[in-house]
């Protein structure tokens, strides 16, 4: 498969303006955000990890199965992809090297990497290896056209100085060859803005999984190039779910099902946009 055309039109989304990438997880969900008119998507580890009954984290999840789920979604459209590809499924830059070459692999137009570490001792990864992770991952996919994004997760993880501790880490991943950047957990305006202004010219991911006061404009006139949600959807989803789950069990009322997508609608979906139609 010819991924070239997705790669090209995932460039060019970053290049000006600013657009909202939705994290979808499974087949279906990809179909329906390309049918609303997204221009891109990206794999959340969270949704995926949920629907298999499992938490996200980097022993549940193994590298095999994540790989296979990005696969699943890239061939589901032809929209460019990004891979939410956790701490790159290794703590050596080599061993990062080698997950982002088979990431790619699968046809993704991005993916990311975050600088979470592996114990309550490590939360984060000391800089200079995080910084040489980043490096390893830039060299592996030179040449792909895959966009690759670096994470700060300080923020995340309410780590002391977050703000500043990821103002100097991405400034260093933007060095070492991060193509946007991305820093989970903002919330103001003036720790967007400051981000935004520490790695210029390069593009800022975003994240926005629940009401902070913001909307796509408003990230947009504070200089963000993309907007991810994260588990977000999925969490609305299996949160609709519960809702008509527990009202049910609790007290054998039907009520919130009344909210439920029509049958119809969704059969009749599938059956129009299925490969074989």
């Amino acid at each position: 498969m010819d991924v070239s055309p997705q790669r090209s039109a995932f460039r060019r989304l970053h290049k000006s303006g600013c657009f909202v990438i939705p994290n979808p997880w499974d087949i279906g969900t990809a179909m329906m955000l390309k049918h609303l008119g997204f221009k891109a998507l990206a794999t959340t580890s969270s949704g995926f990890s949920f629907s298999r009954g499992l938490p996200d984290t980097d022993w549940a999840i193994p590298r095999d199965m994540a790989l296979a789920n990005i696969a699943d979604i890239v061939k589901a459209t032809d929209l460019p992809v990004n891979a939410d590809f956790e701490s790159g499924y290794a703590r050596d830059p080599a061993g990062v090297a080698e997950s982002c070459r088979l990431c790619a692999a699968t046809g993704v137009a991005g993916l990311s990497i975050e600088d979470h570490g592996e114990s309550a001792e490590e939360v984060i990864y000391p800089l200079d290896l995080a910084v040489a992770r980043i490096r390893a991952a830039a060299d592996a996919l030179k040449g792909t056209g895959v966009l690759l994004t670096a994470r700060c997760e300080a923020h995340l993880f309410s780590l002391p100085e977050a703000q500043s501790t990821l103002l100097k880490r991405l400034v260093a991943y933007a060095e070492a060859g991060a193509d946007v950047l991305y820093a989970p957990g903002l919330r103001t305006p003036d720790q967007i803005r400051e981000v935004v202004a520490a790695v210029a010219p390069k593009p800022v991911n975003l994240l926005i999984s629940a009401p902070i006061g913001l909307t796509v404009a408003d990230a947009a006139a504070l200089g963000v190039r993309r907007i991810s949600v994260g588990s977000a959807l999925a969490r609305a989803a299996w949160g609709g779910f519960l809702k008509a789950a527990r009202e049910l069990a609790a007290e054998g009322r039907f009520d919130a099902l009344a909210t439920a997508e029509p049958f119809g609608a969704l059969n009749s979906f599938f059956r129009t946009h299925h490969p074989k139609a």
